[in-house]
């Protein structure tokens, strides 16, 4: 059974750029924080105005897109089952490797106090096996690394398509990878749409990264009629169980 590869590209998630660490948004923040800019991540809430100055800022501060959409992902029955692998592509070419069994904070502060670890230490837990680890990579750097036989990206500006019909492409691949973008508005750059193979629309409207990684997966999931097996299997236990008469 094939494993799927999902990819969170161009994610809007990043610490505060030097050019912005001076800023009175930014310091005040700091401040409040009791951390320095330079390990603050960038956040729309906290930064918004010093993100005017910023070069395209209406794809970037929005780390609760990746937050959102990282506990659909880690909490799908496919991933439990281990047929699904994770990457974070973010906005300034970094990659996040995300362990399957990684359980993420649910408390939003949480998360943002574990993204600035894992950018200031390169791995989350700092000892041990990582659940979280962060490198320096470009997004053509992670499709070399992973080699996937299909690449298909989600994107409006694609040709229009149902769920299950793009889906199905990727059940018929030996190692298909799906990338959605982890940013809140605007198209991916042409140059990550020169790396995929196809590139569809899913919805006439715009929709939530999460809301559309949630869709995907649960149509792979359909697709490979993983609910039956898995119905099966508890099925099996119940029947076995024995009797207490």
């Amino acid at each position: 059974m094939s494993l799927l590869t999902l990819i969170l590209a161009e994610s809007a998630l990043e610490v505060v750029p030097k050019e912005l660490r001076s800023h009175p948004s930014v310091l005040s923040h700091s401040r409040r924080a009791g951390k320095a800019p330079s390990r603050l991540i960038l956040d729309r809430s906290y930064h918004h105005a010093a993100m005017k100055r910023l070069d395209r800022s209406w794809k970037r501060g929005r780390p609760d897109i990746v937050h959102i959409s990282l506990l659909e992902a880690l909490g799908s029955p496919l991933n439990r089952e281990g047929l699904l692998r994770v990457f974070v592509h973010t906005f300034d070419d970094h990659v996040i490797s995300v362990a399957p069994e990684t359980r993420l904070p649910r408390n939003y502060m949480r998360f943002l106090g574990l993204m600035e670890q894992l950018f200031e230490l390169g791995r989350v837990p700092p000892s041990g096996k990582p659940l979280l680890k962060i490198e320096r990579k470009t997004l053509e750097r992670l499709l070399e690394d992973i080699r996937p036989s299909y690449v298909l990206a989600l994107s409006r500006t694609g040709r229009p398509t149902t769920v299950p019909e793009a889906v199905l492409r990727l059940t018929e691949t030996e190692r298909p990878t799906v990338m959605i973008g982890g940013f809140p508005a605007g198209h991916f750059e042409e140059t990550t749409l020169n790396l995929v193979d196809d590139i569809v629309s899913i919805d006439p409207e715009t929709l939530e990264a999460w809301t559309v990684t949630s869709r995907v997966i649960y149509e792979y999931e359909r697709a490979i009629r993983l609910p039956e097996r898995r119905l099966k299997r508890q099925l099996k236990k119940v029947e076995n169980k024995p009797s207490r008469d």
